[in-house]
């Protein structure tokens, strides 16, 4: 049967490897996967700039014309830049935050318009570094930060309607997958960083975005009819420590 079965679900990011993980999961289980990203390749139903206010309301009418409905929504897209506060220039800030948190804030708004029709549910991919701080990561924390208090105030404004519409987050650790790689490789020793970074998370390895789909799944299906405004660590342990 599935267990998204005939649920329409949009996925932000869809290219990279967190969105299409989500993506393969949502059919896997039954569900009508639309995947959007800024990169137009094979396999992307809409070319998306989550930024673009104007690119948010022709993506939400189309899905709109051709489904008639949305029943979940996954913001996937995201970028992660190293740098202290006081070597991050402001225009890699801005950029971090317009990416991470204002494509998650007008995903989250425009997709509400079909979204609570019927009810549905939305997922925010923020990250560890939305709950706990790094020295060198002063603009992906602020990002990752706002996006986890952003889901709760999505939740409890969702919450007021009937039907409802749940939100969440999901805050996994490192990845395997490009985006880790682009933070180890430009270390002098890729090897030693990436083993140190290992030992750092409990169950010493890093995660899977099959392991974050997997939850997404579990958040966007029915089993989680009564879980809204929560925060979901995918960490191996780290943040336990």
């Amino acid at each position: 049967m599935g267990r998204l079965r005939d649920k329409v679900i949009l996925i932000t990011g869809g290219a990279g490897a967190v969105g299409s993980a989500v993506a393969e999961a949502v059919v896997r289980n039954g569900g009508i996967a639309i995947d959007t990203d800024l990169d137009g390749r094979d396999g992307i139903d809409h070319v998306l700039d989550v930024t673009s206010e104007t690119d948010w309301q022709r993506v939400i009418a189309a899905v709109g014309q051709s489904a008639g409905r949305l029943d979940g929504l996954v913001n996937a897209a995201g970028i992660a830049e190293l740098g202290t506060i006081e070597d991050t220039d402001y225009a890699a800030f801005r950029r971090t935050m317009a990416i991470n948190v204002d494509g998650t804030f007008l995903g989250c708004k425009y997709a509400f318009s079909l979204m609570k029709r019927a009810g549905g549910a939305i997922v925010n991919i923020s990250s560890v570094s939305g709950l706990i701080g790094g020295h060198n990561l002063a603009a992906y924390n602020a990002s990752k930060g706002a996006v986890r208090l952003l889901s709760k105030s999505v939740a409890l404004h969702g919450a007021r309607l009937n039907p409802p519409v749940r939100c969440n987050s999901v805050h996994p650790t490192f990845l395997e997958g490009p985006m880790t790689d682009a933070l180890i490789d430009p270390s002098p020793n890729p090897a030693e960083t990436k083993a140190k970074m290992t030992r750092d998370i409990p169950l010493r390895r890093f995660g899977k975005p099959s392991e974050v789909a997997d939850m997404c799944v579990y958040l966007l299906s029915d089993e989680s009819a009564f879980v809204t405004g929560a925060e979901f660590a995918i960490d191996g342990g780290l943040t336990a420590k």
